[in-house]
């Protein structure tokens, strides 16, 4: 169905903006086929990018002699850019075209990862990052939009199993291939790895790629965009320094603790009454979507949490490289891309209530982490890994392929930028809220398990004595400092051990608000459109 050029591009009514039809932008065969390779693989280098340059910022801290803190701002500038302007893509494709506003996000994402590349301190490097987290924001939520109308009715569960792919494997490339470049090669690599595939994706999205529908000329909402850029902002600014500055004991946490909270709810209330909003609101009156957002937030607190806390406990308590680490998470990848094309066919053709799969998908993670809760030891290998994640990696396949599909499916073609914004920007707030969160668990339990080990450490205590006793009787400065290394070494292994039974516990409880979805009806699929 092409667009009937007689009609205006946007008429409003009652508060709304309804946009003409949408022009039929379905692909088959090669077109289709070389579309996916250029969306994938723009999906990968944005998600890719954030866990890669996690790797490497201890080399980074001393090329440019920076502190800790100062080098957080390297991922914490990328990810609240990156936030910021997910929930506005859906306005940017209307306003300059979905093929021209795709385009220049990769586009922008290349130029800044080169920049960075090529940064010579350490502000121009976050400056550029910052760009680099604009570019990238254009790129996620846009990509699962262009894959749902890409691919027919019927061939839906494809589609999100392909996004699928990339936003679950990638977390786990990005360790595997930044302890290869922190191991062989320079930081800078980190970077520059992004040009070649990049250019492939520009390219065939520039020579293939169809609009489905015209640029529509709409003032930008300034006040709104103001309001987005302080909430969102100021709340991932919480999330990710939090920890780092004690919390509520800290002016700044505290001081954007308060602009979060009324950016936001001024935000809402400006965009519900705004005639063109810059963020439709709306589409969250869609039970599903709501509904989709809120496991979002869950699946990212289980999808980016163990790419943060297992790779530091296999690094620092088991003595794992960073490439060694990184490899560790090929076990849930694998399973990931096993499973996967299993759920698609399963949530494409709607054989299964995909509620049943959602939430035996989270019963899984839950299970899964309990089991790597109980292997979390000081004497472990890289193969006692093998089972709990292998199993995260199923639970996370249940998950994201029926619930994309579920969401998608529940929202018309023209709300389905909308929907996708939402569901994404809910999984990255998980995500971050899952670094806070755990990283707090993770100092906190630590300090309790170390006073707790040291109490036990005396004389009245059997095995104590007898180490002693064994060492000469005396315990003298060098059997005090053996014993508090082996106290410290516990301590942070327990911690470790209690942040994966923290993850268990929310997937678990989580699991019943699956059936909160709206199970689609044969053919919702088709009827969506």
């Amino acid at each position: 169905m092409t667009a009937n050029p007689t009609l205006p591009r946007s008429l409003p009514t009652n508060g709304h903006v309804l946009t003409a039809p949408l022009r039929n932008v379905v692909e088959f065969g090669w077109r289709r086929g070389l579309i996916t390779l250029a969306i994938v693989t723009a999906t990968l280098l944005e998600i890719v990018d954030v866990t890669i340059v996690n790797v490497a910022l201890p080399n980074i801290e001393g090329n440019f002699g920076a502190s800790i803190e100062q080098a957080a701002w390297i991922g914490t500038g990328y990810i609240i850019a990156n936030v910021i302007v997910i929930p506005m893509t859906p306005w940017l494709q209307r306003r300059f075209g979905r093929r021209q506003y795709y385009a220049v996000s990769i586009a922008l994402f290349l130029f800044a990862s080169v920049m960075c590349g090529l940064a010579g301190s350490l502000d121009a490097l976050i400056f550029w990052r910052i760009l680099q987290g604009v570019g990238g924001g254009g790129l996620i939520s846009t990509s699962q939009a262009i894959l749902r109308e890409t691919y027919p009715a019927d061939k839906q569960g494809m589609a999100a199993g392909i996004f699928a792919m990339g936003v679950i494997v990638g977390p786990t490339l990005g360790p595997v291939l930044g302890g290869l470049i922190t191991d062989q090669l320079s930081w800078r690599w980190a970077f520059f790895i992004n040009v070649l595939p990049g250019l492939l994706a520009l390219g065939l999205v520039l020579a293939l790629l169809r609009n489905p529908e015209r640029p529509t000329k709409m003032p930008l909402d300034f006040v709104g965009l103001g309001l987005l850029a302080v909430g969102i902002g100021s709340l991932q600014y919480v999330l990710d320094q939090g920890q780092q500055k004690d919390w509520f004991g800290d002016e700044s946490i505290v001081a954007c603790t308060v602009a979060a909270a009324c950016g936001l709810i001024a935000f809402v209330a400006w965009e519900l009454y705004r005639r063109r909003p810059l963020v439709d609101l709306g589409v969250l009156r869609h039970r599903t979507v709501a509904a989709g957002s809120l496991l979002g937030m869950v699946l990212g607190i289980s999808l980016y949490g163990s790419v943060l806390i297992l790779p530091q406990y296999v690094q620092s308590s088991l003595g794992f490289t960073a490439t060694l680490s990184g490899e560790l998470l090929v076990f849930r990848a694998g399973a990931v891309m096993l499973f996967t094309p299993l759920m698609a066919y399963l949530s494409g053709r709607n054989l299964v209530d995909q509620r049943l799969l959602i939430a035996s998908g989270f019963i899984f993670l839950g299970i899964s982490n309990f089991m790597l809760a109980g292997v979390t030891t000081t004497g472990s290998d890289f193969w006692t890994f093998f089972w709990p994640l292998a199993l995260s990696g199923l639970g996370l396949s249940q998950i994201f392929v029926p619930l994309t599909v579920s969401v998608l499916a529940s929202v018309p073609m023209s709300e389905v930028p909308g929907a996708a914004a939402f569901f994404n920007l809910s999984r990255q707030i998980g995500g971050s809220i899952a670094i806070a969160v755990l990283v707090t668990i993770l100092a906190r339990s630590n300090a309790i398990h170390h006073t707790e080990l040291a109490s036990r450490v005396t004389l009245s205590s059997p095995p104590i004595a007898d180490y002693v006793w064994r060492k000469g009787g005396v315990v003298s400065p060098g059997v005090a400092q053996q014993f508090n290394a082996l106290v410290t070494a516990q301590a942070a292994v327990l911690s470790f051990a209690d942040t994966a039974r923290a993850v268990g516990v929310v997937s678990l409880l989580l699991a019943p608000l699956a059936f909160i979805l709206r199970r689609p009806k044969a053919g919702a699929v088709v009827a969506a459109e």
